[in-house]
């Protein structure tokens, strides 16, 4: 009888696997080939190859790292993409970094007007702050 451990079991997919192939210029960026392969390791005909790219950028706030897929045909197609790909994913980042700070900016603090100290009230000079 296996004795239970608490792992999670983790097991491989093996009718969704990639073989991963990285091309790298070790300037602008990183483009990720995923071939798909059937279990024994051949290409899989049925399913697309996948494309996505990696670059960092630096910033006043140090250096962004940025991922994004490629919707290419070739890996000649996935490098021609590959500046307006960056582009897009850079405009995205900066979008969900301005929705943060709206969200921050707008949670508001609101003190419990029903909890407290038993027998408190305002406080002295009119402010409304209960306690």
């Amino acid at each position: 009888m296996a004795q239970e451990t608490g792992m999670p079991d983790i097991q491989l997919d093996s009718a969704g696997l990639y073989r991963e192939d990285i091309f790298t210029d070790r300037k602008a960026g990183t483009i990720r080939r995923l071939v798909p392969v059937t279990v024994d390791g051949n290409t899989d005909p049925k399913r697309t190859v996948l494309y996505s790219g990696q670059t960092q950028l630096l910033t006043p706030n140090g250096v962004l790292p940025l991922g994004f897929e490629i919707e290419a045909s070739s890996l000649e197609d996935a490098i021609g993409k590959f500046p307006d790909a960056v582009k897009e994913a850079l405009e995205q980042a900066i979008e969900e970094a301005r929705e943060f700070r709206r969200e921050a900016a707008s949670r508001i603090v609101v003190p419990d007007v029903g909890g407290g100290m038993p027998g408190a009230g305002s406080l002295p000079g009119g402010g409304k702050i209960k306690l």
